[in-house]
């Protein structure tokens, strides 16, 4: 889960049991149950995931109650463990891609998530199956009208309170992260009751089933003859009440299930998308000639106050104007203010410098700029520039794509704003045999390899980044 999360929570006393041992099932054992699995969901027609902390760690996020837990390292004095990349460019591990591909195929109906991570939705599960019981700290709510705007960063408070910034409608947006006090909003408990009460197994993943009265969901299926199946690393106070308890590492449980069920577990890209404004004014200087002031600002999509989290710095430089010198900017607002003589048209190139967690190290746009005419407008549907996106960079099998979403301008002064997509994360994950035991690369990516031993041990190792496409 998210540490900023961890450290906004108001003080508990009592947060249940913490530093448990981890337990693993003998590797025939832990074959055998992955079968028994597979066979469960292969009868199953309504498949129900039920997901805790335990299915983002391999993502460098750490868990709560585990060895070297959030709750766990506080309770012995020792502070708020570090994540491995910044928590806003986690990226999703294996078993979150699983279960897209699980859905897509029709065999997984809806995933209940007690995370606030955003991986989920990052992964690609459609915002209609999922209930995220305890918030989304990406997500912001309008109390008003309920709309919900997605961020790429975090949002600044728990405990659905005010943040700083508005809805369409006018209204004071609210963050969706519960508190401890606070109850389960019914938008999201209602139809994770109603999926639990429809399921005939409900599937948990990488949760301790302490956390009430989430953790009481997924017995739900039991008044209906349903099944529950706990996969997780410790005992949880649910186990005798399961059909199936699993103890290994998640992803390599759900490696086995997608290799039994012959599914391919799907590429993760992110698309994360900025905005260009351009802003100039013209003056009368002398009887012949006018001058340009003019404005060039990078910003994020949600406002130029929101945070560009994935943007290191901006090379500005002008390609046929040798006379105008290159500009680095270091740090947000991304802004260059500059005054010109002559209005001819000359070309903008911006070469973004990603920030570290990002797939590559850094990507070009090129653009005209006259102040003579009007640039054309564009409106490109944005899911299908975000969904070609992906799709090339899938095929190419690296980040670094960028294409224009929207360009519009405004008056006065004129404006020009252009809304850009791009790719800036690509992770394959390789599909691998649970029963063999070998070592096995999950996933790998430009950024980092997360492998998994025979004995069971997990080890993060840095790769050099590779180039963008």
């Amino acid at each position: 889960m998210s540490l900023g999360f961890a450290e906004k929570l108001s003080y508990k006393e009592n947060v249940g049991s913490v530093g448990m041992s981890e337990i693993f099932d003998p590797p025939h054992v832990l074959q055998q149950k992955i079968e028994n699995l597979v066979a469960l969901i292969r009868k199953s027609k309504h498949l129900v995931a039920f997901t805790g902390a335990g299915i983002s760690t391999s993502c460098g996020i750490p868990d709560f109650r585990g060895p070297k837990g959030v709750w766990t390292l506080q309770h012995e004095g020792k502070g708020v463990p570090e994540a491995s990349l910044p928590f806003h460019r986690a990226m999703p591990s294996i078993t979150h891609m699983a279960l897209v591909a699980l859905e897509k195929a029709g065999i997984l109906k809806f995933v209940i998530s007690q995370n606030v991570d955003s991986l989920h939705l990052r992964s690609g599960i459609p915002r209609e199956k999922i209930a995220e019981l305890h918030g989304n700290s990406f997500r912001e709510l309008c109390p008003s009208c309920g709309e919900e705007y997605l961020r790429d960063f975090e949002v600044e408070t728990i405990g659905m309170k005010q943040t700083s910034r508005h809805c369409k409608c006018g209204a004071r947006l609210k963050d969706t992260v519960l508190d401890w006090e606070d109850e389960l909003p019914l938008k999201e408990l209602n139809p994770a009751v109603e999926q639990c009460r429809m399921a005939d197994v409900v599937l948990c993943l990488g949760t301790s089933l302490q956390i009430t009265p989430a953790c009481d969901l997924p017995f739900q299926t039991l008044r209906g003859g349903g099944r529950v199946i706990i996969v997780n690393l410790q005992q949880t106070p649910k186990d005798k009440k399961a059909s199936l308890v699993i103890h290994g590492r998640v992803d390599k449980v759900i490696a086995g299930v997608m290799h039994d069920l012959n599914l391919q577990i799907p590429p993760y890209v992110r698309v994360d998308l900025f905005q260009i404004n351009l802003t100039y004014r013209q003056f009368p200087r002398f009887s012949d000639k006018k001058y340009v002031n003019w404005t060039l600002r990078v910003t994020s999509e949600h406002g130029k106050n929101a945070p560009l989290q994935f943007i290191k710095s901006v090379e500005v430089s002008f390609l046929d104007r040798p006379n105008l010198r290159t500009a680095i900017l270091l740090k947000q607002p991304f802004l260059l203010k500059r005054q010109l003589i002559s209005t001819r048209p000359f070309k903008i190139s911006l070469k973004i410098n990603f920030s570290d967690g990002c797939g590559c190290w850094n990507t070009k746009v090129e653009f005209p700029v006259n102040f003579q005419v009007l640039a054309d407008g564009i409106n490109h549907d944005k899911d299908d520039v975000i969904h070609k996106l992906k799709k090339t960079a899938i095929q190419d099998q690296c980040c670094g794509q960028i294409s224009l979403v929207e360009r519009k301008n405004l008056l006065p002064p004129t404006k020009e704003i252009s809304i850009y997509a791009i790719a800036t994360d690509f992770v394959a994950y390789n599909a691998y045999l649970a029963s063999t035991g070998l070592s096995e690369d999950i996933p790998k990516s430009s950024g980092y390899i997360m492998r998994r031993l025979k004995d069971n041990i997990s080890t993060e190792m840095p790769l050099k980044k590779l180039k963008c496409c």
